[in-house]
């Protein structure tokens, strides 16, 4: 009887072991698992912009339970800080491992510039104020890299085969991981001034 109480007891530690790693291992979700997580928002910390369709929910959700505190901590800068007054300059969140950029210029003609792409961190990119277009392809579209990886600078430059234009304004924001070749800072119609934030989250 006693082993039979001993075993009985193991498995049930077994079952909540696996159900509590499931319960945050986003690999082992369903799409409509990680479809309702995504569209409940709790990770957004109350920044009440609307994440672009473009966006791997997948890829966020893994990312999401496997750095919390990190995107945690990005989300709260966001929604606590007044974009629109903060000095044009990098800001560190939390070192190296968590920092954010703003930056201002003017969007640029599409035929001048390259898609790029990142390995240690992945961007949040939102424009602050003004608009511009972001192409979009995984990187298994890219065609030839144009400037081999910086490893000190975290980018290379590429040509790609397939492009998915993106209109990216104050209303939305969007999310690069290192299997997204991406090419920001496009002209809406004609050059303009953007104001826009990235923040870089590092990769583990």
């Amino acid at each position: 009887m006693k082993k039979v109480i001993v075993a009985l007891m193991v498995l049930i530690s077994f079952i909540g072991l696996t159900a509590g790693k499931t319960a945050t291992d986003p690999t082992t979700w369903s799409d409509k698992k990680i479809e309702k997580w995504f569209a409940e928002k709790k990770w957004s910390e109350g920044w009440t912009i609307t994440p672009d369709a473009s966006i791997n929910k997948r890829e966020f959700a893994v990312s999401y339970f496997k750095n919390k505190e990190r995107w945690e901590k990005a989300f709260k800068f966001l929604k606590s800080s007044d974009l629109l007054k903060l000095e044009p300059k990098r800001y560190d969140i939390d070192g190296d491992n968590l920092y954010a950029t703003i930056s201002e210029y003017n969007t640029k003609n599409e035929e001048t510039t390259k898609f790029e792409a990142h390995r240690k961190y992945i961007d949040i990119q939102y424009v602050i104020k003004g608009k511009e277009i972001m192409n979009l392809t995984p990187r298994a579209m890219v065609k030839d890299v144009v400037t081999p990886y910086d490893g000190a600078k975290d980018i290379e430059f590429m040509n790609v085969e397939k492009v998915v234009k993106h209109l990216a304004t104050p209303s939305n924001f969007f999310i690069f991981f290192p299997s997204d070749a991406h090419r920001p800072g496009i002209k809406d119609g004609v050059n303009a001034l953007v104001r826009k934030i990235v923040i870089k989250v590092k990769v583990d």
